[in-house]
């Protein structure tokens, strides 16, 4: 891998305490980049950041449903670092299982909230700041749940393909302005919030893994966080200068 490739370059990354996140924080950071870990855990974020080079990396908690918490957040990095190239979305919450006549106004919300609404206000506050320099790339973590559905994940599936349609509407939006917009949509990966996707003790949730998400990818393996990591740094990075408006599956196959 060509070292440096974010040089210079200053990214946001939400939920960025755990999983994909931390992923491409430490990553990000490896390559040159100063980092914003914004998560709402942030013990969590700190943790996160003690792996990092601490004057390329800035924790601020932030709540990305909350609309005053993400103009915060980025003003504060503004404030820091002077500008924002790469913004992440990351921050996710997953549903258990759940018929849709048992899932409740207040879960439906949650999840829509944190998996949906946060990419609109992360982007509607980074994106002025981004027109003004003429370039800019914005990186929405999704889900190939977007695109497959399952039974029983009727938010999550809703949610996940909202972030799509919205990465491709605001990659024509923002064209014009050499910004780039993109999303990855992660197969059933192995981090922290896999688990949150099933009920029961934890040798019952480790054999609902197996069967439901590992058997569910021809290649048999779950995702891992840097493999995600990797591709939003092929994204984020001038390799990718003149890809825009892409969905990118690292799935295992899963969305053949």
């Amino acid at each position: 891998m060509t070292p440096g490739l974010l040089q210079g370059k200053t990214a946001i990354v939400t939920g960025a305490g755990s999983g994909m996140g931390k992923a491409a924080a430490r990553l990000f950071a490896q390559q040159g980049a100063n980092v914003v870990l914004a998560d709402l855990n942030e013990q969590a974020a700190e943790q996160a950041a003690v792996e990092l080079n601490r004057q390329q990396a800035l924790v601020i908690r932030t709540d990305v449903t909350d609309d005053d918490s993400v103009k915060e957040m980025v003003s504060e990095t503004l404030e820091t670092f002077g500008h924002v190239d790469v913004l992440v979305n990351s921050a996710g919450v997953a549903q258990v299982f759940t018929p849709v006549e048992q899932l409740s106004p207040e879960q439906w919300d949650k999840i829509m909230n944190v998996n949906a609404k946060s990419v609109f206000l992360t982007s509607r506050h980074v994106v002025p700041f981004m027109k003004k320099r003429m370039r800019g790339t914005i990186i929405n973590i999704a889900s190939i749940a977007g695109v497959r559905a399952r039974p029983g994940l009727n938010a999550y599936c809703a949610s996940k393909g909202a972030v799509i349609l919205f990465t491709k509407a605001l990659a024509l939006e923002l064209a014009p302005y050499q910004i780039r917009v993109n999303a990855i949509n992660p197969g059933p990966a192995e981090t922290p919030m896999l688990g949150q996707f099933l009920s029961g003790d934890a040798g019952q949730a480790e054999e609902q893994k197996r069967k439901i998400f590992l058997e569910s990818v021809p290649l048999r393996r779950l995702i891992q966080p840097e493999e995600i990591a990797q591709a939003a740094l092929y994204l984020a990075s001038d390799l990718a200068k003149s890809v825009t408006g892409e969905i990118m599956n690292v799935d295992g196959g899963r969305g053949i």
